[in-house]
Parts: C-alpha cells; sequence; structure tokens
C-alpha cells in the first residue's frame, strides 16, 4: 500500500448498495475506508477519528451533505470533502463547492473508474498539504534553532571565555549606554573596580590552570552578588569592574566591602601561599556625577581609588577623591 492510498476515508451514503459499491472500489484501491448510514453517524465517526476524506451524498434523511459538509470544515478545516449527487442535483453541487467541497461524484455511477480518479486527486492534494504543513513545522525549527545558535554566538561575543562575565568591549559600550542615560534621568551609577593581590605570585606558585579555576569562582562570586539591572565584567587579567545603574557612592561601598571580605575569607585552593595565608583583593569606586560626568573620567576614577588601594596596603575599599588625581597602576 502507498502512502498515498494509506489515507483513511469516511464514505456516507444512506443507500446501502451504494455504500458497498464505494467501499469495494476505495478498497481495491488501497485505502481504509469507514461507511456511514446517515450524516449523524458520519459526524459521530469525525469526531471519534481522523479522516483526511470525507465521501458523502447530498441528499439523506435528517442532516443533509451540505450541513454535514459545514460541520466538517469547521472542526478541521484541512478535511476534503467530495459530494455525491444526482444529475438533477447539479446546481446543489456547485452550491457544496463554494462552500468548500473538494469535488463531485454523478450517480449513479456510469464508470466506476471515475471514482478511483477522483480519489487519487483529492488524496494527493491531501498529501501535498501534509507534506507542506510537515515543511513548515521543519522551516519554524530549523529558524529556532539558528535563533538559538544566534543567540548562543550573540552571547560568545559579548562574554568572557573563562569567566563568563561580560567582556571589556561589552563592558565599554555598556558604560557609554549608562552615561546617557544617567544624564537623561539625572541619576547616578557607581562603578566597582577589583583587583586580585599578588596574583602573579598565585599563578607563579600554582600554575595558570589553577590561577584560572581562581578567577572562574571569582567570577561567580561577583554574579551571586549583583541585582538583575547590574554589570559584572572582567576588565581584563585578574581585573573586574561592576557598574551598578541607580547607586550612590555609600551604597557601592557597601557593596564593594562586603566583596572584599567575601574574597578574604573564601577558601580558595592554594590561598595558604599567598602573603597572610589568604588571597584578597584591593578595591576602588566612583560614582557618576560626583567623580566625573562622562565614561572615561568616572572609570579613570574607580581605577585611581583602586590603585590607592593597591599603594596603601592591598585588601582594601577606597573611596574616588576627584580632588586627588592618582598615578598609573603599580605592578601587581
Amino acid at each position: 500500500m502507498s502512502e498515498k492510498n494509506s489515507l483513511p476515508i469516511l464514505v456516507v451514503d444512506d443507500e446501502e448498495s451504494l455504500r458497498e459499491v464505494l467501499h469495494e472500489v476505495l478498497t481495491d484501491d488501497g485505502y481504509p475506508v469507514t461507511t456511514a448510514a446517515s450524516a449523524e453517524e458520519a459526524l459521530t465517526f469525525f469526531t471519534q477519528s481522523h479522516y483526511v476524506l470525507v465521501i458523502t451524498d447530498i441528499r439523506m434523511p435528517g442532516m443533509s451533505g451540505i450541513d454535514l459538509l459545514n460541520k466538517i470544515k469547521e472542526i478541521n478545516p484541512e478535511t476534503q470533502v467530495v459530494i455525491m449527487t444526482s444529475h438533477a442535483s447539479l446546481d446543489t453541487a456547485l452550491n457544496a463547492l463554494r462552500a468548500g467541497a473538494y469535488d463531485y461524484l454523478i450517480k449513479p455511477f456510469e464508470d466506476l473508474e471515475l471514482i478511483s480518479a477522483v480519489v487519487n486527486r483529492a488524496t494527493e492534494k491531501i498529501r501535498l498539504v501534509i507534506e507542506n504543513k510537515q515543511l513548515v513545522e521543519k522551516l519554524k525549527s530549523y529558524n529556532n534553532e539558528l535563533e538559538n545558535v544566534n543567540q548562543v554566538l550573540r552571547e560568545l561575543a559579548i562574554r568572557d571565555g573563562l569567566t563568563g562575565l561580560y567582556n571589556h568591549r561589552y563592558f565599554q559600550e555598556t558604560l557609554t549606554m549608562e552615561v546617557a542615560r544617567a544624564r537623561r534621568h539625572q541619576r547616578p551609577f557607581s562603578l566597582i573596580f577589583i583587583d586580585v593581590d599578588y596574583f602573579k605570585k598565585y599563578n607563579d606558585t600554582h600554575g595558570h590552570p589553577l590561577g584560572d579555576q581562581l578567577l572562574h569562582k571569582l567570577g561567580e562570586l561577583l554574579r551571586e552578588r549583583l541585582r538583575t539591572s547590574d554589570i559584572a565584567a572582567r576588565y581584563g587579567g585578574e581585573e573586574f569592574v561592576l557598574l551598578l545603574p541607580e547607586t550612590g557612592k555609600e551604597g557601592a561601598t557597601i557593596l564593594a566591602e562586603s566583596i572584599r571580605e567575601e574574597v578574604e575569607n573564601h577558601p580558595f585552593a592554594g590561598r595558604e601561599t599567598q602573603p597572610g595565608g589568604k588571597l584578597t583583593a584591593s578595591i576602588g569606586v566612583s560614582t557618576f556625577k560626583e567623580d566625573g560626568d562622562d565614561a572615561s573620567s568616572v572609570l579613570h576614577q574607580a581605577d585611581q581609588a583602586l590603585y590607592k588601594a593597591k599603594k596603601s596596603g592591598r585588601n582594601q575599599v577606597i573611596k574616588a577623591e576627584t580632588s586627588n588625581p592618582g598615578l598609573s597602576s603599580p605592578k601587581k
């Protein structure tokens, strides 16, 4: 049996002899056929099983073939309906075509091969509709997969591969947009610059793989501390930066001190080899417009505060002092 001829057909007529003729012809053609003696019975069958093609007489006691056609189309517009009529009812058959019937057959049948021809055309159309629907679903699936891939690629373009935080470029773009937003709404934002103390010593002692694990874990700790609106980025090497919208100097300093304490107390592998037997971080804090009214100046002030924290003993948080510009960063 071909795939085309596996499509189920429902035959509806109040004349048993005609049902038997159609059943025999279509069964010989390989179709699975169900017969019904009335439109009401056919409608019950149709609601219980899936029939892609219905062949129905147009005139029957009770519900007519036209009524059955309308109800079938309400339930499943894709089901094809072939109307059977006599020569005297051709006008009604044309009305059925206007109502959505696929074709019609004139009875009594002069040539049984005509039944097969009409049904084969109808099932071919059904098969094409099914194939087109499957193709559309595949295309939707491919588009969804493509969108997922594009989303991954977009994320890769803006993320740091080691820590999973945003990268330097994305941070700079976001900082520029945040300055514009803060100016427009006259609202503050703060930056927190973080640098791992003596990171070179840690790498020299334990090797780069363990150093990478440390940076990755630090990235996780920072993400856990942030709000949805905050941005955490790896600025470069062992330097990290946080952008905190709608946050003033004091709020940012409190968060920075909390992060400093968490880094100091976290059981990083190999921390016992670091000065003081623990791994620490130095942190600088600056705020727009208090410490600058553009991206570069606010960033510069956070960097200078970080430099001051490194120079004055490390493992501390320093707030920017705009009246006291700093020097270039010392070696870690």
